[in-house]
């Protein structure tokens, strides 16, 4: 008789080669070509111009704040600017609108 030396035990049962995974092919996903919006367009939103005054000051406010309103072009209460109506200074203002107010011009 001969002896076979049996395997180390790894934990996973032998696969016999019938049984081995078989990929699946990748699914190919169609992607749709954007839509444009119906309604208002951005630029319309971006007409006109907006008055900001400052009326609280930026002492003891976060970093960040007291840049924006550097980038707001105010530094002290009670100071104002008409600034354009863009998205980017909507946002500005939104981040310190606590320490402004915002008035539309014509």
């Amino acid at each position: 008789m001969t002896e076979t030396k049996a395997k180390p035990k790894t934990g996973k049962p032998p696969v016999a080669k019938s049984e081995t995974a078989v990929k699946a092919p990748a699914k190919t996903v169609k992607v749709k070509p954007a839509v444009k919006a119906k309604g208002p367009s951005k630029a319309k939103d971006a007409d006109g111009q907006i008055k900001v005054t400052q009326l609280v000051g930026s002492i003891a406010r976060r970093h960040d704040q007291e840049a924006t309103l550097i980038g707001l072009g105010l530094n002290k209460r009670h100071r104002s600017k008409v600034l354009e109506n863009t998205p980017s200074v909507r946002g500005m203002v939104y981040k310190v609108r606590h320490l402004v107010k915002v008035e539309k011009v014509g």
